[in-house]
């Protein structure tokens, strides 16, 4: 016995004292024999005895610490003979699993408070905090009874050593109050995310009344901002015999509401119109990869959930900001808990804790800007990143092909008809999202960083003279071409670029000029310069944005002249993600400081509250000279505004100043990815400089499609103005273009 005890700790003693004597467990005769010297041999008997058998306390340890570890099995294990024959090991189980999850128990922790015991049976009083995320503060003092059998200590189990109050049939019943989810909102403020009562629109292609067709597109187009043309185009594809159902989209119904009638009147039309409500993603998903989705727990995962403090009925993030934000948009769970009958009837409110109001996350989103975003982007897998070059925010986030979040809404009448269509075969991968998990080679991007790591070498000047003709002969029994070769066979018009300086070379993306850098630094001995520059710039590894899935690709070590040659035109097995490209094009326009691209603005209480706001996060520096880096942004000035540059004729009239890089890397199947990567130098001070990514996956040339889905998105930013592309003969529908002949390559 400890010699101080608190008052708690000798309650509950002089209780433990009682129960001996009341149950036989002293000696019943003590208190009429008078007391005995020390030296007489009947209390030296006690003495010997305890110090022969197991320390009590220990074993109670034992006990309580597989309690908190959930080893119910190992618990059953230290159960008297006695005690075991009453309760079998699978319903002893259960009994504790189903009450930790039923008390949503996380962290059981124990105090013991006092021990007696004498030479055949032992008591232990122990407070146990059961950890509860609903109840605070939700502790109660239990006794634990042992009785010595072959010299160990066993434990004479009770149900009320898991909760006192479960006695006879009584059974614990928690009432779970869930505040509302919260919502997320872009920077401004403006909801992305939230509760609304919304329509869902479709068609039946075989009930259009063709003449008035052209009205109800009009309506439709207003409602889902989508063009007329690229609605009607959707459902033709099916034909105007097709008697199944079309899906469109979800539209809030307060953007709707005072031109409801008008589009109800078009439901004998072949329009169908269903009313919901729940979790709305507003403009059919925000940047659907990057926010996420909600849905439902899963009766696999239900006791874990449950066991957080999770309702049955309850849905949680499945993906993105909905999945990482999780424990702000849910708020702190509250209940009561109560003891009640066999019959499910109360008897007694134990314990109560009030639920709190979740929390908002507001991200570095533009609302209206990120839709345009994944509008641009309109006809083409791929991706579209835009970075804030001095911060890292992440202005917008596009992934293509996508998914509208509000099909993972039950009572959306498109619901079933999207899901089926994302998870078929042909659903082309919609929850990836490319920006961070696509693998790309980046193809002449890559020149970007060749060209560093042969100035940082020192085997190569600005100045540098190189002929770039249409072959390059420097690999022994090899043979390989530029583009200006193809571009010759096909049209027979554009000769090879000729002598080039190294910044005229990037410019002109002479493949010949850096074949030769990669092959002769190998050579060299410098196997690893450009490998190491490419790291060095980020590349190979995660950029660190904080919730979102990210590959890291793969840089190689060129191991032959042939590997050498490859990497120096990014293509062999090198593989990059989009992410990682804007975070390093954003370095050439800041100076050289790679930042970590971030999507969180600020988490606030529902009383607004800041709790975590945005902060800028450098990563590293570029490992390359201010010398390097300036003739790294003069080629690339040149790129867009020497009218001999890959993409000097898809910028011409532009008025925002930018330095960019065309790409087209060969993709192994079909044509080949374009890729365009710059960045913004307005100094705008209303509007910060951006870094830009486009890459449309087996879409040809870099100068002819991501070009100008970089100057949309340039100038959606700058101005909201929406050049239409060569290819468009409306927003959002296409036509065939025009013979393009002031191109001026495709790298």
């Amino acid at each position: 016995m400890r010699s101080l005890l608190s008052a708690r700790q000798a309650a509950i003693t002089w209780v433990l004292l009682l129960v001996f004597v009341f149950t036989g467990c002293g000696n019943p005769a003590a208190e009429t024999q008078p007391v005995e010297s020390p030296a007489t041999p009947t209390l030296a008997s006690p003495e010997i005895s305890v110090t022969q058998t197991p320390d009590i306390e220990k074993v109670a340890v034992n006990f309580l610490e597989a309690w908190k570890n959930e080893a119910y099995q190992e618990m059953y294990g230290m159960l008297s003979p006695q005690s075991q024959a009453e309760i079998s090991s699978e319903e002893f189980e259960s009994l504790y699993h189903d009450t930790a999850v039923e008390l949503a128990v996380q962290g059981l922790d124990y105090e013991i408070l006092s021990t007696y015991n004498d030479p055949e049976n032992a008591q232990v009083a122990v407070s146990v905090d059961y950890g509860s995320v609903l109840i605070e503060d939700l502790q109660k003092d239990l006794i634990f009874k042992f009785s010595l059998q072959s010299g160990d200590w066993r434990v004479d189990w009770e149900r009320s050593m898991v909760f006192p109050e479960l006695e006879g049939d009584l059974e614990l019943d928690l009432n779970r109050q869930v505040p509302a989810r919260g919502n997320i909102y872009d920077r401004e403020g403006k909801i992305v995310v939230g509760y609304a009562e919304a329509i869902s629109l479709g068609v039946t292609p075989g009930q259009i009344d063709r003449e008035q067709e052209e009205d109800m597109l009009g309506e439709l187009a207003r409602a889902l901002d989508i063009p007329a043309g690229a609605i009607k185009a959707e459902y033709e594809r099916f034909g105007y015999n097709y008697q199944g159902y079309v899906p469109f989209g979800a539209v809030a119904l307060d953007k709707v509401e005072n031109r409801l009638g008008i589009l109800q009147s078009y439901t004998n039309n072949g329009l169908l119109i269903r009313s919901f409500q729940g979790r709305y993603y507003y403009d059919k998903g925000v940047s659907p990869q990057a926010i996420g989705y909600v849905r439902w727990i899963q009766e696999s995962e239900e006791d874990r959930y449950r066991q957080l403090g999770y309702a049955r009925d309850e849905k949680v993030g499945g993906q993105g900001l909905e999945k990482w934000g999780e424990p702000y948009l849910t708020g702190n769970r509250g209940g009561t808990l109560y003891l009640v009958d066999g019959e499910g009837e109360i008897i007694t409110q134990i314990a109560s804790s009030p639920a709190e109001p979740a929390q908002e996350i507001y991200t570095t989103f533009e609302k209206e800007f990120q839709s345009d975003v994944q509008n641009a982007l309109y006809g083409y897998n791929g991706s579209v990143v835009v970075l804030e070059i001095d911060t890292g925010r992440v202005l917008a986030m596009a992934s293509n092909p996508s998914f509208d979040p509000n099909a993972f809404n039950h009572t959306n009448f498109n619901s079933s008809h999207q899901l089926q269509e994302y998870y078929s075969p042909e659903g082309r991968s919609p929850f990836l999202n490319r920006a961070t998990q696509g693998l790309y080679p980046l193809g002449s991007v890559f020149k970007i960083i060749t060209m560093a790591a042969g100035l940082e070498s020192g085997e190569f000047q600005p100045e540098d003279i190189y002929d770039c003709g249409y072959h390059f002969n420097e690999l022994q029994g090899i043979r390989l071409s530029d583009w200006t070769y193809e571009h010759y066979l096909e049209d027979d018009e554009t000769p090879p670029s000729g002598k080039l300086t190294l910044i005229e070379g990037l410019m002109r993306s002479c493949n010949p000029y850096f074949w030769h850098i990669g092959l002769d630094l190998y050579n060299k001995g410098l196997t690893d310069a450009v490998s190491e520059m490419a790291e060095g710039f980020g590349l190979g590894s995660p950029t660190g944005i904080e919730f979102l899935e990210e590959e890291a690709g793969s840089i190689p070590v060129p191991a032959s002249e042939v590997d050498a040659t490859n990497l120096a035109i990014g293509q062999g097995s090198m593989t990059v993600t989009p992410l990682q490209v804007a975070q390093f094009v954003a370095a050439l326009g800041n100076g050289g400081t790679l930042y970590r691209p971030q999507i969180v603005e600020d988490i606030r209480t529902a009383g607004g509250e800041s709790v975590r706001a945005f902060e800028p996060d450098p990563v590293s520096e570029l490992p390359i000279s201010a010398a390097t880096a300036q003739a790294l942004r003069t080629a690339m000035v040149e790129v867009v505004e020497n009218p001999r540059g890959t993409a000097w004729h898809r910028f011409r009239g532009l008025q925002i100043p930018i330095a960019g890089k065309t790409g087209t890397a060969e993709s192994g199947s079909g044509e080949p990815h374009a890729w365009f990567a710059g960045y913004t130098m307005a100094n705008n001070e209303n509007k910060p400089d951006i870094a830009v990514v486009v890459i449309a996956e087996n879409a040809g040339e870099g100068s002819e499609v991501a070009a100008p889905i970089f100057r949309r998105v340039v100038s959606l930013y700058f101005d909201r103005y929406y050049p239409l592309y060569p290819w468009e003969s409306e927003f959002g529908v296409w036509a065939t273009p025009e013979p393009d002949e002031e191109s001026n390559g495709n790298n």
